[in-house]
């Protein structure tokens, strides 16, 4: 629970809306102790045939009788004792005693009905009369009740919606934070479920605490307080069953933690599935694999389904035990008040029990009392899985928000020259697996607005080695520095806000033209927007094609341009960012012709002037290079240029030719 009470520390912050539904279940609860009290005159004045008045006036004339028996009684015993024996001394003191103590208990009891007569005396003078006020008095203070309850219930929800609000702001902040390695861990699908299914749990649960959880059980300690002003001595003889459900509960509770962790789980597991199908759908279609992708999420859904059961067993328990506890000592006070009401006993089993036989009024009451006791235990049943299951949730969403990322900046960072000058690779190595090395003792220097090729085979590094210059990861070992400073050394922000990347996926946003160019320079002007677009030999078709031209919304993933459309745009945007390094990730390598020859074109002018990073397979960008590296397993395998490497190097050969057969 501690994750949960982290969450619940962030709704006490909002002082105001929590004090106001203290305030509003403080008077529900009243209320309701208050309207279920008035049994007590119903029964012992109404249906008596009295009015509140007479039945006032017959309870003091009834106390002062027995006040005068005692004080008769007191003196008769006082006279016993000065004259009798001394080895009668010690009974008849005792006798004294008790009948003190009887005499004051009159008394009290006089003194509380004395206080309650002048504003009985307000009611009225006839039984029907005062029938009709008490019915009245109670369906006003159910409308007032109800009043405050309304009003409790959408407090509680703003400070439910606000928590979560906070909350989920904070972790979509963390969430830009995370390290690229912590995507790959976690994975789009469980980290949609912690944003969405995990607050929206977290945020009921909250509710419930300061809802139900609070109401409800303040209106238990009003009814406690109306048994206990009854007989507190009978009250406690029928609580005693209430550990017995407390250890039941208590059991109950951690096995519905677990079970909602792991349903949690098992969602996040559907979302992602569902992320991998919608992202893959023309893959599952074209190569008509429905039927397997239908038994893995069947399979997915299945495990949820179990664990969902699972809940709803152990869910199930808790209403009946808590009922059985209600019937249990409402059973126990039927038996023990029955006997003391109908022999007029104040004591069971020789344990004082009351100062004076209970009536058949206040008898009702203590009934009614636990009865109004018994309905908010049952309704705390209904909100204890929600508490339980926000529990789990919490300590999902804080095992992210919890979570610091590796990369961090300097604690004294160092500036970088502008323009950057010489990129330094010393003896760089890296792994994402500790057991499988991906880079191995890469050196590499790069001079400044030279233009870089890098090419092998799948999985020789070349993606990766690029991915550690905008510390998108760090080195295990080596360094990379930029003239001479290591990038480690040197704030993230201004890092990569010397850095263009333009990648094999043309990744772009539900938004418009314009909003996707200036991406990464939101304070550009629309010229700048407009010629970063001519550069990129994008502005034509922009104007051209699309039906509102720079405020048009390309759809989700871009989806109502083609691909090179898309990528032409992600170089604009890239181009409009005005970078001092670019790095080129399979750029052109998923477009048609036409948009290549552009974007071939856009790339010869804009690279000359920096420093620019290639990694490609298609000899007709290899033409942009200035060098060539060539890389096989981890390892810088060559370097030259293209024609220094045709005549040595026989990977570089072989990637060629097949480059040249995939072209032709």
């Amino acid at each position: 629970m501690s994750n949960f009470s982290r969450a619940l520390r962030i709704a006490l912050r909002l002082r105001v809306n929590v004090a106001a539904c203290i305030a509003t279940s403080l008077m529900v609860a009243a209320l309701w102790a208050l309207n279920l009290a008035a049994v007590w005159p119903i029964v012992d004045a109404v249906m008596q045939n009295m009015s509140v008045p007479q039945w006032i006036d017959a309870q003091v004339a009834e106390i002062n009788q027995e006040i005068n028996a005692h004080e008769v009684e007191l003196q008769n015993l006082e006279s016993q004792a000065a004259a009798a024996a001394p080895e009668e001394q010690e009974s008849l003191n005792w006798r004294l005693a008790q009948a003190d103590e009887r005499l004051a208990t009159d008394h009290a009891r006089l003194a509380r009905v004395e206080w309650v007569r002048p504003y009985a005396e307000m009611l009225p003078d006839t039984p029907f009369e005062t029938l009709g006020v008490v019915c009245a008095a109670v369906l006003v203070g159910t409308l007032v009740k109800n009043f405050f309850r309304v009003l409790n219930i959408v407090l509680v929800v703003r400070l439910g919606a606000r928590s979560a609000l906070e909350l989920r702001n904070e972790f979509y902040r963390r969430v830009l934070r995370l390290d690229m390695a912590d995507f790959s861990d976690s994975g789009r699908g469980d980290l949609m479920t912690r944003c969405t299914s995990d607050l929206e749990a977290l945020q009921i649960g909250i509710q419930s605490v300061f809802g139900e959880a609070l109401r409800e059980p303040l209106k238990m300690i009003a009814c406690f307080i109306g048994a206990a002003f009854i007989s507190w001595r009978l009250l406690l003889l029928t609580i005693i069953v209430v550990p017995i459900a407390g250890v039941a509960i208590s059991w109950l509770s951690k096995a519905l933690k677990r079970a909602n962790r792991r349903a949690m789980e098992d969602l996040s597991s559907i979302y992602e599935t569902l992320t991998e199908t919608l992202g893959s759908i023309r893959v599952i279609k074209a190569f008509t694999n429905e039927p397997a992708e239908r038994a893995r999420f069947g399979a997915s859904a299945r495990t949820f389904y179990g664990r969902q059961m699972k809940i709803a067993w152990y869910g199930s328990l808790v209403s009946p035990v808590t009922e059985n506890l209600g019937v249990a000592m409402v059973v126990l006070a039927a038996m023990s008040g029955g006997y003391l009401v109908l022999n007029e006993q104040t004591s069971l089993l020789g344990l004082p029990i009351s100062d004076a036989p209970l009536t058949h009024g206040q008898m009702s009451m203590f009934f009614a009392m636990l009865i109004g006791m018994s309905d908010p235990a049952r309704r705390l049943s209904n909100v204890f899985n929600s508490i339980q299951r926000a529990s789990a949730s919490a300590d999902r969403i804080y095992q992210v928000l919890d979570r610091e990322p590796r990369i961090l900046d300097p604690p004294n960072p160092q500036p970088l020259k502008s323009p950057v000058g010489v990129i330094d690779f010393q003896d760089v190595c890296f792994r994402y697996d500790p057991a499988k090395p991906v880079l191995t003792n890469v050196n590499l220097t790069v001079r400044r607005g030279e233009t870089i090729a890098i090419v092998g085979p799948n999985g020789c590094g070349k993606s990766t080695l690029l991915n550690l210059l905008p510390r998108f990861y760090d080195v295990d070992a080596g360094s990379i520095s930029l003239d001479g400073v290591d990038l480690r050394d040197v704030r993230i922000r201004e890092l990569r806000k010397r850095i263009g990347i333009v990648s094999q996926q043309a990744v772009v946003f539900n938004d418009t033209v314009a909003a996707n160019i200036s991406y990464g320079a939101p304070s550009a002007t629309q010229e700048q927007i407009e010629e970063a677009a001519r550069q990129a030999y994008a502005h034509g078709f922009i104007t051209n094609k699309l039906a509102h031209g720079y405020d048009t919304v390309i759809g989700p993933g871009g989806n109502r341009l083609s691909g090179g459309q898309r990528q032409r745009i992600t170089l604009a945007r890239a181009i409009l960012r005005n970078p001092e390094i670019m790095i080129l990730d399979e750029a052109t390598s998923q477009i048609d012709v036409e948009s290549e020859r552009l974007i071939h074109q856009a790339l010869d002018k804009f690279i000359r002037t920096r420093t620019t990073f290639l990694i490609t397979h298609r000899p007709s960008t290899l033409t942009l290079a200035d060098r060539v590296v060539v890389m096989d397993r981890g390892r810088i395998d060559d370097i030259g240029t293209p024609d220094e490497l045709l005549s040595r190097n026989e990977l570089f050969r072989s990637f060629c030719h097949v480059s040249y057969r995939e072209s032709a």
